[in-house]
């Protein structure tokens, strides 16, 4: 491929990361390729490249990098490649990227097939696949860079339990017709997913041009316990305390001190204007 990029994000260090980018090396047949060491990396990276004409970005990492090259190229007319080799990989899933098989994701690239992706926004920072506001911000907030090497998604899962035991801010939301709803925390979905292969936004699409919102009323142990054994069964839209819509913009805002996460990165505090953007995500998909 002409004028491509691989953007690496070795999640390990040393000999494992080393390893990483033999394999990554070999299948790319010796494509250039930079490494991030910290956040924001990919982003200045993929910002650079484009301004050099790159015209097709690998992003090698997860969400989290994946959001990063997103927000670096702007509304340039990059191609991007997925090499799901992060924590948290949810965007790759739901356009049917093979987790834990590089080759297999490689052969996707290289056909070439592009998808036009829906691609939204919340204040100045683009996501692709999901926002949180409240209690998943918090977590992810609260959640150690070495608690994620060492036991992956498990580790939200331990902060989880710590952070439902505080009482939350109220969240208000206002949809685009002006409807106001009320909560502890919510989620804001383009694709159908979230957190890995659950299917929280029934009504997802990434072609829509529509935002998918889940608001959850309350937030105790049992709650959120409550919460996530529907979701498990596909019923937590039926849920009295859930409200589930869709609109094409959203605003958000609390009297606390609540935090944003887009793409399982903390993104800042509420208020938060979200939207969908008019130019689309070009995506190398099966």
């Amino acid at each position: 491929m002409n004028k491509s990029l691989v953007i690496l994000n070795p999640a390990a260090r040393g000999e494992k990361a080393s390893r990483l980018e033999e394999r990554i090396q070999s299948l790319s047949a010796g494509m250039p390729m930079r490494l991030t060491s910290e956040a924001g990396d990919a982003r200045s990276i993929a910002s650079e490249a484009v301004r050099n004409g790159v015209e097709v970005i690998i992003a090698a990492g997860g969400d989290g990098t994946l959001n990063e090259v997103v927000n670096g190229i702007g509304t340039a007319p990059v191609r991007i490649g997925i090499l799901p080799v992060g924590t948290m990989n949810v965007f790759a899933t739901e356009i049917g990227i093979p987790q834990g098989n590089l080759e297999n994701a490689w052969r996707i690239i290289e056909s070439g097939r592009v998808i036009e992706v829906d691609l939204p926004q919340a204040n100045d920072t683009r996501f692709v696949q999901l926002a949180g506001v409240g209690l998943d911000a918090e977590v992810v907030r609260k959640t150690s860079t070495d608690s994620k090497k060492a036991l992956g998604p498990l580790s939200y899962l331990l902060t989880l339990v710590q952070v439902a035991a505080a009482k939350p801010s109220r969240v208000i939301l206002s949809d685009g017709s002006g409807r106001i709803y009320e909560g502890s925390f919510a989620l804001i979905g383009n694709g159908r997913l979230y957190g890995g292969p659950f299917p929280v936004f029934k009504r997802a699409s990434m072609y829509d041009g529509l935002l998918d919102v889940l608001v959850f009323q309350n937030q105790s142990h049992w709650d959120v316990l409550r919460y996530f054994q529907a979701i498990a069964f596909g019923a937590h839209a039926d849920l009295p305390d859930v409200e589930y819509f869709q609109t094409p913009s959203l605003s958000v805002w609390s009297d606390g001190e609540v935090p944003v996460e887009l793409d399982g990165e903390v993104a800042g505090m509420l208020p938060c204007s979200f939207s969908i953007e008019s130019h689309k995500l070009s995506v190398l998909a099966p």
